[in-house]
């Protein structure tokens, strides 16, 4: 059995002159960022493995969930094939995960975690927003064989909000 944690990146910053694949975190994506890292410790298993795109705003996401969980360095992946807005790069990184993993996050952009959420998960989610966790289960052993899971649980900052 496998399961996938899939986060879209925190809300970035757009203030600063800089690239796309630079832009860092607002201060409410910081914000954000740790309030739904420490809902979601309380409520999954450790991932065994966390792979981030390596967009600044991803990685800087990425490391609240690193630190709630206390995953260790060599556990802690930045992959550019992350860096993926449509999808079929997320779907290729996950097809070749380590069968050795069973519970992996990896952590990204939309529209590719929205669409990936939507293909493998059987629960339809019009927008994964930023800072948005789901977790999606799957029977197979293998995460090459892996095509439609079941969605356990979904996070949004919103629905931590009062």
């Amino acid at each position: 059995m496998k399961t996938l944690y899939l986060v879209r990146h925190a809300k970035s910053s757009w203030k600063h002159n800089l690239d796309d694949h630079s832009r860092p975190l607002k201060k409410r994506g910081e914000e954000d960022g740790a309030m739904v890292s420490n809902e979601v410790k309380s409520r999954v298993d450790p991932p065994e493995k966390i792979i981030s795109s390596d967009a600044t705003r991803a990685l800087e996401t990425a490391r609240f969930f690193k630190d709630a969980f206390q995953v260790r360095d060599e556990d802690f992946e930045v992959m550019h094939d992350l860096y993926d807005f449509r999808g079929a790069n997320v779907m290729k990184v996950i097809k070749s995960l380590d069968d050795d993993l069973n519970k992996v996050m990896i952590v990204g952009h939309n529209h590719a975690f929205t669409s990936v959420t939507n293909m493998l998960g059987d629960r339809y989610i019009e927008n994964v927003p930023t800072t948005g966790f789901v977790a999606i289960q799957f029977d197979e052993k293998s995460w090459s064989d892996i095509s439609a899971g079941k969605t356990l649980l979904s996070i949004f900052p919103r629905h931590l909000k009062k």
